[in-house]
């Protein structure tokens, strides 16, 4: 009989369904993972559990969103800060156990911001598009990638510095922290790991009246999606999911 794994736990920001359910699609194809090895949650609609138990998992995976942590609180809607305070809830007791963990996108600014770093829109937000990225350190979700790669971002806010006691894993000159990990196994990604063509595209689409891009770049935008070449960052996410898989 075969031991089952543990699941994922894949931790939901956007409270538009197509979008949600879009990266959701995107976390199980480029994970290869099925309907039954993860556990989905999505906080505009849930709560998580009181009294979760992160050893029930192989490891948390957190989305992408709207929602900046560097706003200001005062100007956050009740939804933004519910969904905020839930994945920073979970944090100290992630990087204390160094729990296995892939914040995308959003991820990153929950991981500075709980670690103390800077975290804002002063320098290197990116508006919706393609980033050309490079690995600057070792790393096991890194092995074998070189040179230029290109990713998909769209970010109001980014890592102003780097959080004590992590390393920079990947930049671009758009963006300085592209990717970093703290202690051995929490990794964040400013770019979406997670995001293909069409999966971009249709966030295009979604979020025009967001404030990422002037809402008439869309269809420019768009053309700039189909013409992209990304295929490195899925294979990240892919590896974390792939190093971290654990039997019950």
């Amino acid at each position: 009989m075969t031991t089952p794994m543990k699941p994922f736990l894949i931790l939901q920001l956007r409270p538009e369904t197509e979008a949600a359910d879009d990266e959701f699609a995107a976390f199980l194809e480029f994970g290869n993972l099925s309907m039954g090895e993860v556990h989905r949650i999505r906080l505009d609609q849930e709560d998580i559990p009181q009294g979760i138990d992160l050893s029930d998992y192989s490891g948390v995976i957190v989305g992408g969103g709207p929602g900046c942590v560097s706003d200001d609180p005062d100007q956050k809607s009740d939804m933004d800060a519910k969904i905020e305070q839930a994945c920073l809830a979970l944090m100290p007791e992630i990087t204390k156990r160094d729990f296995p963990f892939m914040g995308c996108c959003y991820g990153i600014g929950i991981l500075g911001h709980s670690l103390g770093a800077s975290v804002s829109k002063e320098k290197w937000g990116e508006v919706a598009g393609t980033a050309n990225c490079e690995v600057v350190a070792d790393d096991p979700l890194l092995d074998g990638i070189s040179g230029s790669w290109q990713a998909f971002v769209g970010h109001k806010e980014a890592l102003q510095e780097l959080p004590e006691g992590a390393v920079q894993l990947v930049t671009s000159p758009t963006c300085r922290y592209q990717m970093v990990r703290f202690g051995q196994n929490v990794y964040a990604t400013q770019f979406h790991p997670e995001a293909d063509a069409q999966g971009f595209e249709n966030r295009i689409s979604i979020y025009k009246h967001k404030g990422y891009f002037p809402p008439e770049d869309a269809e420019r935008l768009i053309q700039m999606c189909r013409a992209a070449d990304v295929t490195v960052p899925e294979k990240i996410l892919r590896r974390f999911v792939d190093r971290y898989r654990t039997l019950d």
